[in-house]
C-alpha cells in the first residue's frame, strides 16, 4: 500500500513539473487567444495601479473599455478615446479639447484595449508562474521576459482566469523597480451594440477644440 502511494505520489510530482513547462505556459496563452478571438465584442471595467515603494509611490485609477476586433472605446483618467478604425478621438472634457490622430497607436493613454488582449502574441518568452486564488477564481500567471533587450521593461506577469480562459491581470515590472497592476472586472461578451458606437460624432462637441 505504502509502495503503491508513494509511485502514484511520484508520478503525480513528475506531471506537475511537466505541466510547468514554458511549451505548457504557451499552450495555456493560444487557449486564451483563441478563447478570445472567438467573442464578437467584450465589456470591462479595471483598475490601473502604478507603485514605486523606493520612491514611495502609489497611484489607482479606474476605467473601462468596449473592444470589437479593432475597434475600441475607452474610459480613463475621466477623458474617453476611440478608435473608429481609420482614426483616433481623444476627448478631454477638462479642457473642451479633442485631439484626432491617424495612427491606432497614438495613444495619449497609454493603454491601447484593442492590443491589450493579444499583445503576447510574440516578442516574449514565456515561463510559467505562481497560481492565486482570487475571490474563488484561480489565477495562474505566466512571466513574459522580453526577447529583445529593453532597457525599461524587466518582465510582465499575466494573470489568466484557468476557468473561463481570459485576462484577469496584467503585471509589469520595470527596471526602475516600478510597478503596474491593470486588473480587469465585470468582464462581458458579445453585447449588443448599436452600429455607430465606435463613430465619433463631432456633433455633441460644438465648444469643443478640435486638433487634428
Amino acid at each position: 500500500m505504502k509502495i503503491f502511494f508513494i509511485s502514484n505520489f511520484f508520478l503525480f510530482l513528475s506531471l506537475c513539473i511537466q505541466a510547468q513547462t514554458p511549451e505548457a505556459a504557451k499552450k495555456l496563452l493560444d487557449e486564451v487567444s483563441k478563447t478570445i478571438s472567438g467573442f464578437q465584442n467584450l465589456t470591462f471595467d479595471f483598475t490601473y495601479v502604478l507603485e514605486n515603494r523606493q520612491e514611495n509611490i502609489r497611484q489607482e485609477t479606474k476605467g473601462s473599455a468596449t473592444i470589437s476586433g479593432d475597434f475600441y472605446k475607452l474610459n480613463f483618467l475621466g477623458n474617453e478615446q476611440l478608435f473608429d478604425g481609420e482614426k483616433t478621438y481623444t476627448i478631454i472634457p477638462e479642457n473642451e479639447e479633442i485631439t484626432i490622430s491617424s495612427l491606432e497607436d497614438d495613444n495619449d493613454f497609454g493603454i491601447n484595449p484593442s492590443k491589450l488582449l493579444v499583445f503576447y502574441r510574440e516578442g516574449y518568452a514565456f515561463q510559467w508562474d505562481i497560481k492565486q486564488n482570487v475571490k474563488n477564481r484561480i489565477i495562474q500567471f505566466i512571466k513574459l521576459i522580453p526577447i529583445e533587450e529593453n532597457k525599461d521593461l524587466k518582465y510582465l506577469l499575466l494573470g489568466i482566469d484557468l476557468k473561463t480562459k481570459t485576462i484577469f491581470r496584467l503585471i509589469e515590472i520595470t527596471t526602475s523597480q516600478t510597478r503596474t497592476t491593470l486588473t480587469l472586472k465585470n468582464l462581458k461578451t458579445n453585447m449588443t451594440l448599436g452600429p455607430d458606437f465606435f463613430d465619433f460624432d463631432v456633433s455633441k462637441y460644438p465648444d469643443y477644440y478640435i486638433n487634428d
